[in-house]
């Protein structure tokens, strides 16, 4: 395929070059404008004919302030007529506004470009009013400190050189040929909403998608350290780059660490940094430091900010998303915590490559089951597509986290904190009453992962379901099947029956001393059930492996 072919459907959006003097933005955006077959502006230029004057004398008789709130409009009203490329000033990206109307509106690139070149295209300029005030080279320093962090919010970042401008060209084309946005799902709640971003490259690009958000430039990151081992450096990049300060604690891996000891730890490290309330708390990594991270984000002068970064496909799909935080007990998982709704979520799919096949499978148990909780069409496109995905079909990923992460973000926009009586929230619990069961038999250890106990949970479920004349006989050893060719365990590994009914009448779902359980009439037809027979789940429990 083409390049010219290959970039028009891959942006339907204009192009806007940003970037210090020098960087060639008027040079390399005529070039780019002939490739794509659309208009060229200079923001510049069109400032000047407007105003009659040139740039430099508009700030010798207005002042830079008139200049900026000339160039905001007219930036806007060109972004407005249709697709262009445009070439902007150097100070354009710094307004929020002009930001705000670029991002809506276009692709930003950014042309990065050393300070010795800079100097050399620059020199004998003197229609550069800010260059007009010292050392030009000691100036770009300076402005590129001050304008780095905010040109690094761009969407694209292009590194410039002494190529001559055909060559830069070609790698801002093939940049933008190559650009895929993130796929966006936003969860819209009842007094505030969220975006769930999803796509590859996300955790090198986390510090420009933050900075917007948070409402000052300061993190506590939280990670493990095997995650903190593969992509803490990742991250802590991607902040320098926007300026954002950060400071880093890590707990050791598994479950462990949603204990008390973990959490009263994260606490003090988090007042012993001194934090305040406009600081923001990042969670890099699964279930568990997501989890962890969040409650104390919730608790840290009663509620700070926090942002998910899920670095499992199991956290996601499922753990990220919804604001469900907590630590476990000796009485059962997940038994102290808060809802909690983060800022921000950042899936990015390229950090599923680091990942066992045993830990993509586990995640895949949480994608499956929201085809068996309300779409039968979803759950075929998983039997025919969950192999692959688990075995790294990025397509097949980014589809179905995209899929799971809606499906949950319409289910928690309806009942945030899980009141409703019945159904609701609580369909997302299908087999989970026998998943935590499993887990606490097991002792939450790395002998059973959270995934692979709802995978067996969702067996369980369809077989109680069948048992008590709800839905189909077929359905149990059909779902079975399907997960097992994706290699989860869809049986229970010879353990006691009673210990595992014991730890269901723990689980915080039951009301009033009775069973609490999703069941199905049939897959894509989940509901809550408040009164199972014991006799039935004992018997379910006996016939799938327990003792």
């Amino acid at each position: 395929m083409s390049l010219n072919s290959q970039i028009a459907p891959a942006s339907q959006r204009s192009i806007v070059l940003v970037g210090l003097m020098g960087a060639g933005k008027t040079a390399i955006g005529k070039r780019l404008a002939a490739v794509l077959g659309l208009p060229f502006h200079d923001a510049d230029e069109e400032i000047e004919r407007a105003a009659g004057m040139t740039v430099g004398e508009i700030f010798k008789t207005h002042g830079e302030a008139a200049f900026r709130a000339g160039e905001k409009r007219v930036i806007q009203r060109l972004l407005g007529n249709g697709r262009i490329v445009l070439a902007t000033g150097g100070g354009a990206f710094m307004d929020p506004e002009t930001r705000a109307a670029i991002r809506e509106r276009a692709t930003s690139v950014w042309l990065r470009c050393p300070i010795p070149v800079l100097v050399q295209r620059t020199a004998g300029r003197t229609h550069r009013p800010l260059l007009n005030a010292g050392d030009p080279a000691g100036i770009l320093e300076k402005l590129s400190a001050t304008r780095g962090p905010f040109y690094a919010l761009a969407d694209i970042i292009v590194d410039g050189s002494e190529d001559p401008p055909h060559v830069t060209t070609t790698n801002v084309a093939r940049a933008i040929e190559n650009y895929q946005a993130p796929r966006r799902v936003e969860v819209k709640l009842s007094h505030s909403s969220y975006d769930v971003l999803i796509g590859a490259g996300l955790l090198a690009r986390a510090g420009a998608l933050m900075a917007p958000l948070l409402a000052q430039p300061r993190c506590f990151i939280v990670t493990d350290e095997h995650v903190a081992a593969l992509h803490l450096a990742t991250l802590t990049a991607s902040l320098e780059e926007v300026g954002i300060a950060h400071q880093s604690f890590i707990v050791k891996p598994g479950e462990a660490s949603k204990s008390f000891a973990s959490w009263q730890g994260l606490m003090e490290d988090l007042l012993g940094a001194k934090i305040d309330r406009k600081t923001t708390i990042v969670a890099l990594g699964g279930g568990v430091v997501g989890d962890l991270a969040g409650f104390a984000a919730a608790a840290a002068m009663r509620g700070v900010a926090f942002v998910q970064i899920p670095t499992s496909l199991l956290a996601q799909v499922d753990s990220s998303v919804g604001g469900k935080t907590g630590i476990n007990s000796v009485h059962g998982k997940n038994l102290i915590g808060a809802f909690y709704q983060p800022l921000l979520v950042l899936a990015d799919t390229g950090v599923l490559d680091t990942l066992p096949p045993r830990e993509r499978a586990a995640g895949y148990a949480e994608i499956l089951k929201a085809g068996l909780i309300a779409d039968p069409d979803f759950y075929e496109w998983c039997e025919a597509h969950g192999a692959a995905l688990v075995a790294g079909d990025k397509e097949a990923q980014a589809r179905a986290i995209e899929y799971a992460v809606r499906f949950k973000a319409r289910v928690v926009g309806e009942d945030e904190r899980e009141t409703k009586p019945n159904d609701g929230r609580a369909l997302l619990n299908l087999g989970h009453t026998f998943a935590h069961a499993l887990e606490a038999e097991t002792g939450y250890g790395g002998g059973l992962l959270h995934g692979e106990a709802v995978a067996t949970g969702l067996v369980l479920a369809a077989h109680l379901s069948a048992s008590l004349g709800l839905a189909p006989q077929e359905d149990a050893p059909r779902i079975a099947q399907h997960l097992s060719e994706t290699g989860l365990p869809v049986r229970i590994a010879d353990l006691p029956a009673e210990h595992l009914l014991a730890h269901m009448k723990l689980d915080k779902k039951n009301r009033g001393g009775k069973l609490h359980f999703v069941l199905t009439r049939g897959i894509g037809r989940a509901f809550t059930s408040g009164d199972v027979p014991e006799d039935a789940v004992r018997a379910t429990l006996l016939a799938n492996g327990a003792v």
